[in-house]
């Protein structure tokens, strides 16, 4: 069972409201219910939005739907945050819309005390907020993390910073969707807290917000499937087609099935290999993804056509050890 709480709240009775959280609460509600081929991941998530006075999101109502969604055993408890957030001396809170001040809204403490408590395998806390980053600090520049174990932490900005916002959107949580609609998958399509927080990370760059991540696992969940940059299949004969790591595998041209007039026509080029130019089709698709690189040449076509070789990247020989181990 995976269950996600989603909230997203614009409208504030006493503080500023917002414009773009609500939306950014349907974005990722719409990329986390299913995976990218449509099957189901996160089933039927709970969403809460505070659109108006006559759909407002109180306090006592968030206390209630987190409290909900930390007591099962679920495989994942998800919960992601858009709104204002307030920091002071005790420590950080998410304001709802019956927030007056800050401090009335729902402490971070309280929310971390309920994810440390669960049951469930792994706690996924989300935040687009300001000062969200104070999540699992005891308080206003506390040194460690109170971070039980199956607990991890994605903030949108460190305790002191603000949560910028563009284009209607919150900046973190834009990438965040990219991330989860591929940007940040691996090649058999698995997207993990640890490779969302890279894409984000990777792409505010020298920007003043900066994003926080905080875990305390021993394995990273798959938060959603995204489609395969490469087939399964193709991936699996990696260790057929280069039985030691290490080692380049010789081409020659009958690996390419393209011929000009010329070449057809002098008696010195061996035609194509049907065996060969199957071998040849699944290494370039190795080269789009990085696994392997022509030697000597700046394109396969001219690896296998001067009779050079190709070998695995790092990474190839990566996912070379993953395919050995019997891991994918």
């Amino acid at each position: 069972m995976r269950k996600a709480l989603i909230v997203g709240v614009d409208h504030y009775n006493e503080m500023p409201s917002l414009r773009g959280c609500v939306n950014d609460a349907h974005s990722v509600f719409a990329v986390l219910e299913r995976d990218a081929d449509g099957t189901a991941n996160f089933i039927s998530p709970k969403l809460l939005i505070g659109t108006g006075e006559n759909s407002p999101v109180e306090r006592a109502a968030l206390r209630e739907a987190v409290r909900e969604l930390f007591r099962d055993d679920a495989e994942i408890a998800l919960l992601y945050f858009s709104g204002h957030g307030y920091l002071d001396e005790t420590g950080g809170f998410l304001c709802v819309s019956d927030s007056r001040d800050g401090d009335d809204g729902l402490a971070l403490s309280e929310i971390m005390t309920l994810a440390n408590q669960s049951p469930a395998t792994n706690k996924i806390i989300i935040l687009d907020s300001c000062h969200s980053g104070a999540a699992a600090g005891a308080a206003t520049g506390a040194a460690q993390a109170d971070i039980r174990e199956g607990v991890t932490i994605l903030a949108a900005s460190t305790a002191n910073q603000y949560a910028l916002e563009s284009g209607g959107s919150g900046v973190f949580t834009s990438l965040l969707v990219d991330a989860l609609n591929g940007a940040a998958s691996n090649l058999v399509g698995d997207i993990t807290p640890g490779s969302v927080y890279a894409h984000v990370d990777q792409s505010l760059g020298p920007w003043q917000q900066r994003p926080v991540f905080k875990t305390n696992v021993t394995n990273f969940v798959s938060l959603r499937r995204a489609r395969p940059p490469i087939s399964l299949e193709d991936l699996r004969q990696i260790t057929s087609i280069f039985p030691v790591p290490g080692v380049p595998l010789p081409l020659d041209p009958s690996f390419e099935p393209s011929r000009s007039a010329e070449q057809i026509a002098d008696g010195t080029i061996p035609p194509p290999d049907p065996a060969n130019t199957a071998t040849f089709k699944v290494l370039q698709n190795y080269v789009r993804v990085n696994l392997v690189q022509p030697v000597g040449a700046v394109h396969m076509y001219y690896a296998a056509m001067e009779s050079r070789a190709c070998e695995l990247t790092v990474l190839g020989e990566h996912y070379w050890n993953l395919v050995n181990e019997r891991l994918i």
